[in-house]
């Protein structure tokens, strides 16, 4: 039998350490919200892939629908031999689209490809190059992403000159003591200091920060920022990689603001595991680009489209969308009644509190591993600690994870 540390001694002979790994634990199975790693050991997944897992590990009408798929072709490339699962998706997501109008889809591989796809849009769209982003974001780690990322370390500083014309403001955070009036007048200065409005194609923001803390966009703030697109000609992204399908009890958590954005990226919990991201916008902003100007090799492949075509009957059928809320209810409850919890903070089942500091969050996470419980932490000082269990893990292992972290804590 392999053993993790085996496994863990080949990784480091074979693999870059650029990539960094959370734990040393190899999975050999999983199902739900709950995994076995080859030692035969049990975790409870309070990670879910960092917000992949929406509909659990193997849910079994997501594994017919590729299976499906994988015995009729699995490859073609869309731009050669298009196929109907990729637009049978594309209608099914522009029909739920979080804005009124007439709507399109494209779909690629990452999350990054997404919001680097929806940059040329908007840039495509508009005729000018700048975009603008918040300080905490999390966007990706191509060149250009990394450059929209508002954290430096890890993401740009080894990598030398970021792209041109992109600026970050201040992402309001009470606790940090910046407020949303701060971040508006940080624009203000923005434009009366640095750049034009008339030059920026883009604002983009995520409705709940990821990375950066799981700080909740203020519905002010979306607001202002979508008078303030409107009245320059700027097109508003909403990047909801990590936010999006049922993750915070609404398909798209922009939703809770009722602001409409211009273009939504998405991708993890899309397609349930399988490689899927998509930029899903107002259908004249999406036909702005040229034929052959968007595009990928593997994007948009039929076994992921077939996955997620799933995952959205899985969240229809099974109402995920009611059991996030109700799991963000369990969780504000269980979190009220630890000390060590600090600014609770979410929409539905996307969950977050800080503890003292970025080192007492590593603590916990290194303890809670060796109970059973896999817990990610987050944050610009890394002192967050946030959840992401699969929406379709049970009471009883809900309560269960819950109660191992109450346990990390206290150690």
């Amino acid at each position: 039998m392999s053993l993790n540390s085996d496994l863990m001694t080949r990784r480091l002979a074979a693999i870059p350490r650029g990539v960094a790994n959370g734990s040393s634990v190899f999975p050999a199975r999983a199902l739900n919200a709950e995994v076995w790693d080859i030692e035969g050991r049990r975790y409870i997944d309070f990670a879910g892939g960092i917000a992949v897992l929406n509909t659990g590990h193997c849910h079994p009408r997501i594994l017919t629908a590729v299976e499906k798929q994988l015995h009729a072709f699995h490859h073609t490339c869309f731009q050669v031999l298009p196929y109907e699962p990729y637009v049978a998706l594309a209608e099914r997501l522009n029909a739920i689209a979080p804005f009124k109008g007439a709507a399109k889809t494209i779909f690629f591989n990452t999350g990054a490809e997404a919001v680097e796809n929806a940059v040329k849009v908007a840039r495509a769209a508009t005729g000018r190059s700048g975009v603008i982003a918040f300080s905490g974001a999390f966007h990706g780690r191509t060149i250009m992403t990394s450059a929209l990322t508002g954290k430096v370390a890890p993401y740009k500083k080894q990598f030398g000159l970021m792209p041109g014309e992109i600026w970050h403001v201040p992402f309001p955070v009470e606790h940090y003591g910046v407020t949303v009036a701060d971040s508006l007048k940080a624009l203000d200065t923005l434009f009366r200091v640095d750049v034009d409005p008339s030059r920026i194609a883009a604002i983009i923001i995520e409705p709940v920060q990821g990375e950066g803390g799981f700080h909740v966009a203020p519905a002010e703030l979306l607001v202002a920022l979508r008078k303030l697109c409107d009245a320059h000609g700027i097109k508003l992204i909403a990047d909801e990689v990590q936010t999006g399908f049922a993750r915070t009890g609404k398909m798209f958590a922009i939703e809770h603001s009722g602001v409409e954005p211009d273009l939504v990226t998405m991708a993890k919990s899309l397609s349930g595991g399988f490689p899927l991201s998509g930029l899903l916008g107002q259908a004249d902003i999406m036909d702005a680009v040229d034929p052959g100007g968007l595009g990928s090799t593997f994007g948009g492949s039929p076994l992921s489209c077939a996955a997620a075509l799933a995952v959205l009957d899985v969240i229809e059928n099974e109402q995920l969308l009611a059991r996030s809320e109700t799991l963000g209810e369990k969780m504000r409850a269980r979190f009220a009644g630890w000390p060590q919890a600090r600014n609770i903070r979410g929409l539905g089942a996307m969950m977050a509190f800080d503890v003292t500091d970025g080192e007492m969050a590593k603590r916990i996470t290194g303890r809670a591993l060796e109970m059973g419980l896999i817990q990610l932490s987050c944050g610009v000082y890394g002192e967050t600690l946030r959840f992401l269990m699969p929406l379709t893990i049970s009471d009883a292992v809900f309560d269960e994870g819950m109660d191992l972290l109450a346990q990390a804590l206290k150690a």
